[in-house]
């Protein structure tokens, strides 16, 4: 029997009928065309014809007789379950008992119709389609629901594995700072640079992970070397053998006002959907250029000004999309996955209009998909670049140092004496205190806030009751600020994030000490 078509624009209804009968097939039918039901339809009458639609026609909803010869709607409703627990399957039968009925559902048919009573197959079948795509649609909420919760998991357990990185990454950037000053030892000087920059890398890469996994929401600068950096490890392990994956940015020093974390969640979104589309394998690539875009670029009802933009691309090799996937690109829940939401390039529109941008891309089928991300850069005067040879040297000032972690407190108190302070260390806040009652107060202190026992805010409560009442440097988190709320007042409190750099430090110093 021939496929019959649908004549109209509406999106046809896929039906694999199982049936030996030409006149019961058409009788069925032409039921449904009664009820302008539009569809496309495969008739088998026998089973590796059916396992063979099942593959190819890929089916919405199954008809099928319950008896044929060589085969039986019994053994379909079997090889169906095997296959797929969802999809619709109605039996529609010139006889099927009670007994035989309340079996069949049983076995996981969704309905059945006796051909006497043949009115009601168009409504049993639009309402088992129905039904099916709400199970799909709870289906994809559970599984978004558990990605919600794997990924809250992921944050808690990113800021505690941040917190120890850190901790064990800070002497590096420290080391490699004291390394440098022996200018007089090129080795030792170039050793110094590459244990610093080791160091940062490091501490780049474990506040990009956190920063991704707890979704953070504030503005600030984007440096399009760290965004490509942290793009890239994220994709480490994504990637097949089969692609080859190219980021590279024409300035990557080039920095603008924007979100990093939603910026990598949409690149990350659109190379993933992108290695989806290569299942043979191709070439991602990744790039950013600056470039002027006059008024006639823009679209009716885009709020997007004329001038200078960052053009961040997405370009695959990959299969490419149709005019009619490219139409509905956009759609809330719209997906050419038998297992995506449809939300992510809705997300990835959301994001780029967040930051004044628009978005375009360019397909044909078998030729490539092109990404184009384009974020308005505001023109701004760059700030003279401070002068290296600041005056950081100390004049034997005391700075008591309170840092719990050994090797941290050692670098600090070694930095600290090599630049000409008089440093001084404890490990604790009541060894801080000790201190004081045999030494005297000092000139300033530089207390870690995240010590385990007696906190640096504690530390520096106790301090002020035994009489330091100058500037204090508190060496925190950016991600968890210490409440300062219940602190007796001292003349300033001046807070560095941590990892904490030599010159940072240096320079922090400085300020406090012209400010005495």
């Amino acid at each position: 029997m021939p496929d019959k078509q649908s004549r109209t624009w509406l999106p046809s209804v896929r039906i694999l009928q199982v049936e030996d009968s030409r006149p019961d097939a058409e009788l069925v039918l032409s039921e449904l065309d009664a009820d302008a039901l539009v569809y496309t339809v495969q008739v088998v009458d026998d089973e590796a014809g059916y396992l063979a639609a099942l593959r190819e026609f890929k089916p919405d909803i199954v008809l099928s007789d319950l008896s044929l010869p060589g085969f039986s709607g019994r053994r379909a409703l079997e090889l169906l379950r095997e296959h797929d627990q969802e999809l619709p399957f109605i039996f529609v039968s010139a006889r099927l008992g009670e007994e035989a009925a309340i079996e069949a559902l049983r076995n996981g048919a969704t309905d059945y119709i006796l051909k006497q009573n043949i009115a009601r197959l168009a409504s049993a079948v639009r309402r088992a389609l129905r039904e099916a795509e709400a199970a799909r649609a709870h289906q994809r909420a559970e599984a978004e629901l558990i990605r919600a919760q794997r990924f809250e998991s992921l944050a808690m357990l990113a800021g505690g594995l941040s917190h120890d990185l850190r901790n064990l990454l800070q002497p590096l950037l420290l080391a490699g700072d004291s390394l440098q000053d022996y200018q007089e030892d090129p080795r030792l000087a170039r050793l110094g640079a590459l244990v610093r920059d080791c160091g940062k890398r490091g501490l780049d890469m474990v506040q990009s992970m956190l920063s991704f996994a707890r979704g953070a929401h504030r503005a600030e600068q984007v440096r399009i070397g760290g965004l490509f950096e942290a793009l890239g490890l994220l994709m480490q392990g994504s990637v097949p053998k089969t692609v080859t994956l190219h980021i590279d940015a024409e300035d990557p020093e080039l920095s603008f006002d924007g979100n990093h974390t939603e910026l990598q969640q949409c690149l990350l979104n659109l190379c993933l959907n992108a290695i989806q589309a290569m299942p043979a394998g191709g070439e991602l690539h990744v790039g950013a250029a600056q470039i002027n875009l006059p008024a006639s670029f823009f679209r009716f009802g885009e709020d997007a000004q004329p001038g200078r933009y960052l053009c961040l691309t997405v370009a695959d090799t990959g299969i490419g999309m149709d005019q009619e996937v490219l139409r509905r690109l956009y759609e809330p829940f719209f997906t050419t996955k038998t297992t995506g939401t449809g939300l992510g390039l809705l997300s990835c529109k959301r994001i780029v209009a967040s930051h004044n941008g628009v978005m375009r891309v360019e397909s044909e089928p078998d030729h490539g998909t092109h990404f184009y991300l384009y974020i308005p850069l505001a023109e701004h005067v760059d700030a003279s670049e401070q002068d290296e040879q600041d005056n950081l040297q100390g004049n034997g000032e005391r700075v008591l140092v309170v840092v719990e972690e050994a090797a941290q407190l050692s670098l600090l108190v070694d930095t600290l004496d090599a630049w000409g302070y008089q440093a001084h260390a404890s490990q604790s806040g009541t060894a801080a205190l000790q201190w004081i009652e045999a030494q005297g107060v000092p000139d300033v202190v530089v207390v870690d806030a995240d010590m385990s026992l007696f906190t640096g805010v504690r530390t520096l409560a106790a301090l002020i009751d035994h009489g330091y009442r100058d500037s204090a440097i508190l060496l925190t988190r950016s991600d968890t600020p210490p409440d300062l709320s219940g602190l007796p007042a001292l003349e300033h409190i001046y807070q560095i994030d941590k990892p904490v750099s030599a010159r940072t430090l240096l320079l922090t110093l400085r300020e406090v000490l012209q400010g005495h």
